[in-house]
């Protein structure tokens, strides 16, 4: 028996409603929950330990990958008619939160589900974009190569 491949996905929220903070703050770990739209409940019950998802903050100002977590409890609680939830838990921060527009703009990026379905809270992403979006933003903390990173460059500016 292979081993299942791990999956990446992004998941949305405002930020007034569960931010990276609030993220942090809980131990790092939050049952995901309140998803009502079909498809991306769907997208839900196919995640699978360890799977890693962008944590994403939505909203006029705020539009951009914060961080990252990781399922620690699969699809759950399903039988109550309000839909069920995954646990997740952080990971950590991006190294630089990488904004929607600037997304947009990168060729690499084309075809991402961000864009093609901007109005579901859950969806899917390919191993080859989650990279990009990762060398975007400089890789995330705990994603191993903290100590390789020679060049850090601090300057922020949009």
């Amino acid at each position: 028996m292979g081993k299942e491949e791990r999956k990446y996905w992004l998941l949305k929220t405002e930020p007034g409603e569960w931010s990276w903070d609030d993220q942090a703050a809980n131990g790092g770990v939050t049952e995901w929950d309140g998803v009502k739209n079909k498809q991306a409940q769907k997208y839900l019950k196919s995640m699978k330990l360890t799977d890693l998802c962008f944590f994403y903050h939505s909203g006029a100002k705020s539009r951009r990958v914060i961080g990252v977590v990781t399922v620690v409890k699969e699809w759950y609680g399903d039988g109550d008619g309000n839909g069920g939830a995954v646990d997740v838990k952080a990971v950590g921060e991006m190294r630089r939160q990488v904004d929607l527009k600037e997304m947009k703009g990168d060729s690499g990026l084309k075809g991402f589900a961000l864009f093609r379905q901007p109005r579901l809270s859950v969806v899917p992403v390919s191993e080859d974009v989650w990279e990009r979006v990762c060398d975007l933003g400089g890789g995330y903390e705990g994603d191993g190569k903290d100590d390789s990173i020679q060049d850090h460059d601090e300057g922020g500016g949009d």
